[in-house]
């Protein structure tokens, strides 16, 4: 059984050890593995090379097509297992794209991780519109869900799905982490956060920004709106530190 991965460059899946740049594992060492295909269409995302393959329509403001063969791979899960496990880090955090759209194939290659690498600590980010697959779920002990705000450019009836959001906001191994771009964002963010009950310590916000000068313009006011609201704030470390690059 293989697992549908992105590349680095053509041919070679994007698996990665560095530093986790986000979220409530900021500053970690981390294996990475960035799986290829996603059901949502941000317009700012900067994988787009995980889903925007030519003949895809749906908008992106670099308006880039991604031939698919030159950055999709399909790896076998027993060697991706045996891949992450020659790292030396001891978590592991599955990205994408939209990694829960594979979450049959994830939980047999997580299986077999664990039985070459015992305890290692599986973190899951996902943009919150899918289920966890049941065999998967009893193997993450982490899920960093990124719901998309309106300026996303994705409806709302297919990027914020009630069910979804209160199924997450009630996991405890679940951080929420909101990409803003302006502050009329913010607006979004506390309705979200009144509807579904999402405690301040699990909720993120998070700057948008592919370059350090847009993160960091953006994270003064940010950052303040985080302390004033009893919100956390994230950076995002892997910017500063290499840019807007794969495999970092």
């Amino acid at each position: 059984m293989t697992i549908i991965l992105a590349t680095t460059t053509p041919g070679k899946p994007e698996i990665f050890a560095s530093l986790q740049g986000e979220g409530p594992s900021l500053g970690r060492p981390s294996t990475f593995v960035r799986l290829s295909r996603c059901n949502l269409a941000c317009a700012w995302c900067d994988t787009a090379y995980t889903w925007r393959f030519t003949g895809d329509n749906r908008f992106h403001r670099d308006d880039l097509a991604f031939e698919r063969r030159e950055n999709q791979v399909t790896m076998d899960e027993a060697d991706l297992a045996a891949t992450v496990a020659a790292f030396v880090p001891d978590r592991l955090v599955i990205t994408g794209g939209e990694p829960l759209l594979q979450g049959a194939a994830l939980a047999r290659m997580v299986a077999a991780l664990n039985a070459v690498r015992p305890g290692m600590h599986i973190e899951i980010e996902t943009n919150s519109t899918v289920a966890p697959h049941p065999a998967l779920d009893a193997l993450v002990h982490q899920y960093n869900v990124s719901p998309k705000l309106a300026h996303s450019g994705n409806p709302a009836a297919l990027a914020l799905l009630p069910d979804r959001l209160a199924a997450w906001a009630a996991e405890p191994r679940a951080f929420f982490k909101f990409v803003v771009a302006e502050p009329a964002d913010l607006d979004e963010v506390m309705a979200l956060q009144q509807t579904y009950a999402i405690p301040g310590e699990r909720l993120f916000l998070m700057p948008e920004g592919r370059s350090s000068d847009v993160v960091r313009r953006r994270s003064e006011w940010l950052a303040q709106f985080c302390a004033a609201e009893g919100l956390r704030f994230t950076d995002r470390l892997h910017i500063h530190l290499w840019g807007d690059t794969r495999g970092t």
